[in-house]
This record gives structure tokens, C-alpha cells and sequence, in this order.
């Protein structure tokens, strides 16, 4: 049984730039915190909690030393709700979400309705939300839109693990409805590649296997992705998941990865799958 990955898979430069911050700040010999996981990786996050890096799902959970935050962002009231309670704070967000909150202000500030193409609940998608303001507008699809729309000048900001199809299908619903529209495609570039390089090998093996978190906005998506073009898809977190009946017959296995998975995971699919061969 032949295993072949996919051209692009695996951490992003987000999610390392992510976790070296941390690593550097468990180093420090300060209590430690990340506001929520700092990526979507129980896996990861372990690790982290090993070396003294813990969650706090709020605020309140972080009396003292170094709070660091999330690739996902946070609303910027928080960090500065942290400074005042003198905690050192480390800013991971991922460099591609700030240029979604920094496309999400200058549409408030010109005076746009916002739009935001994404996942109503995911982390991310709410630090995209609190810099757009009140009246921004939370979509998955162009079925959630809104009958009645807070402006005719409308600005489009996208969750930057989102597919350039959803994306497609919400700017061509608003167009009748609206005198002006403008978007920024805040999709960022290394999940454009690891959907379209997914998609690829997907349609060229027998089966396919997507590892990450299932907590994993991305990941997920790259499981629908991929069950699109080939029925026979199984998502997995670590290789212990993994059953012999999912390759019966198979004579390729694809494998590719969200990316919050650390290469390690997948290297432990992938000889997992080929000592089952």
C-alpha cells in the first residue's frame, strides 16, 4: 500500500510563530497562561501544559506572570484589561488573522457595514468581530445573510481559514442587494494551498486520512473538502485512531494535515498506516 502527502500540510507559520512564543515564555520561570488553547491542537496543548504553560479560559485564571495570547486573536480590550492587571503579555495572534481585524477597522471607520464570512463561535471570528463593531454582520453561508442589511455600503472580511467558495457564494448574494461593496480576502494563503493540494491528491488515492485536532476549524474543513471528490476520508488526531478496515482493498492512502498539527503527529499517521501495508 503506497502512502503518499500531500504537497502542503501540516504547521503553518502562524501556528510555529505561535507555539516558539510560548515556548520562550515557559522558559522564563514565570507562571505562564495562554488565553484559551493556543492552537487547535489538544495534542499540542498537552505538551505545552507539560512544560508549564497552562489554559485559563478567562481573565480571571491568570493572577500573575506572562498571559499569552492565542493565534486566534482577542477582542484588544482584553489585552489591555491584562496590562492593567500586570500581567506581560505576548501577543501571538497569527499575523494573517491581525490583517483581517485590521481589514474589519478600516471598513468601520469608512463607514461600511461589516460582513464577516466565518464561523460564528470560532475564536477567531470573534476577535475579527470586536474590531468591527457593533453592527457587524456574522455569516457561514449566504443563506445566514440577513433579510434586512445595517447599510448599502457593505465591506466583506472573511475568516481566514475559510474557502475561497464560501467567500465567492456571499459576495455574489450581497451584489443585488447592495450600491457598494468591498472585500478584503483575508483567506490566508497556506490554507489556500493545503485545500487545493488536499483536493488534488483526494481525487488521485483510494483513501484518505486528514490528521488534526477536531477542534480544528481548518482541519475539518479540509475533511469536507476532501469527502467532496472521494468517499472514503477518515479524520484522526494521532495515529492510535487509525483502523486496518479503513484500507482494505486500498492500493494508495493520501495524507495531509490541518494546520495546528506538528509534523511529529503526522509522521506517526503515516508509519502507522505504512506498517498496516
Amino acid at each position: 500500500m503506497r502512502v503518499e502527502v500531500a504537497r502542503y500540510a501540516g504547521v503553518c507559520y502562524g501556528v510555529e510563530r505561535a507555539l516558539k512564543l510560548a515556548e520562550e515564555a515557559a522558559g522564563s520561570g514565570r507562571p505562564v497562561h495562554t488565553l484559551g488553547p493556543l492552537i487547535h491542537n489538544p495534542q499540542a496543548v498537552q505538551a505545552l501544559r507539560e512544560r508549564g504553560v497552562e489554559v485559563a479560559a478567562c481573565l480571571e485564571e491568570a493572577d500573575d506572570g506572562t498571559l499569552v495570547i492565542r493565534s486566534h486573536g482577542v477582542d484588544p480590550r482584553i489585552i489591555a484589561e491584562a496590562r492593567d492587571k500586570g500581567l506581560d503579555v505576548v501577543d501571538a495572534t497569527c499575523p494573517h488573522v491581525s490583517k483581517a481585524h485590521e481589514a474589519a477597522e478600516a471598513f468601520r471607520r469608512d463607514g461600511y457595514a461589516v460582513v464577516i464570512v466565518g464561523e460564528a463561535e470560532h475564536p477567531e471570528v470573534e476577535g475579527i468581530l470586536a474590531h468591527a463593531g457593533g453592527e457587524a454582520v456574522v455569516v457561514e453561508s449566504a443563506a445566514d445573510l440577513p433579510e434586512r442589511l445595517p447599510s448599502r455600503r457593505v465591506g466583506v472580511v472573511v475568516q481566514t481559514t475559510q474557502t475561497l467558495s464560501r467567500l465567492d457564494e456571499v459576495v455574489a448574494a450581497l451584489l443585488p442587494r447592495i450600491s457598494e461593496l468591498r472585500v478584503a480576502n483575508t483567506i490566508c494563503s497556506a490554507t489556500a494551498k493545503r485545500q487545493q493540494s488536499a483536493e488534488e491528491l483526494a481525487r488521485s488515492v483510494d483513501a484518505m486520512v486528514v490528521v488534526g485536532g477536531r477542534n480544528s476549524g481548518n482541519t475539518k474543513r479540509l475533511v469536507e473538502i476532501c469527502r467532496a471528490v472521494n468517499p472514503r476520508v477518515h479524520h484522526v488526531e494521532t495515529a492510535e485512531e487509525l483502523e486496518g478496515g479503513w484500507f482494505e482493498g486500498a492500493g494508495s492512502v493520501g495524507v495531509t494535515a490541518g494546520a495546528s498539527t506538528p509534523d511529529e503527529q503526522i509522521s506517526g499517521v503515516i508509519d502507522a498506516i505504512e506498517a498496516m501495508g
